[in-house]
């Protein structure tokens, strides 16, 4: 099991700051977590950044063992 961390507007439409969720790669992780919080987190998810063990994500084929920490953040504003 994976640990799934939300910031900010990624917390808020998943209900929950963390969670822990099955899965092999973080493609399947985030599939989870869109099935078990429906729509608004789908949406949230498609803007947002995605980490896993603090280095950035861009292929969801990316391997994820037992233990591991993956983060999503919304866009932030500022400067």
């Amino acid at each position: 099991m994976a640990t799934i961390r939300y910031f900010a507007g990624a917390a808020e439409a998943a209900g929950t700051d963390e969670e822990q969720l099955d899965g092999t790669t973080v493609g399947e992780v985030l599939a989870r977590a869109r099935r078990a919080h429906g729509e608004r987190l789908t949406e949230v998810l498609q803007r947002c950044s995605v980490l896993h063990a603090g280095r950035y994500v861009d292929e969801e084929s990316t391997p994820v063992s037992s233990g591991d920490t993956i983060d999503v953040l919304p866009p932030f504003a500022g400067g």
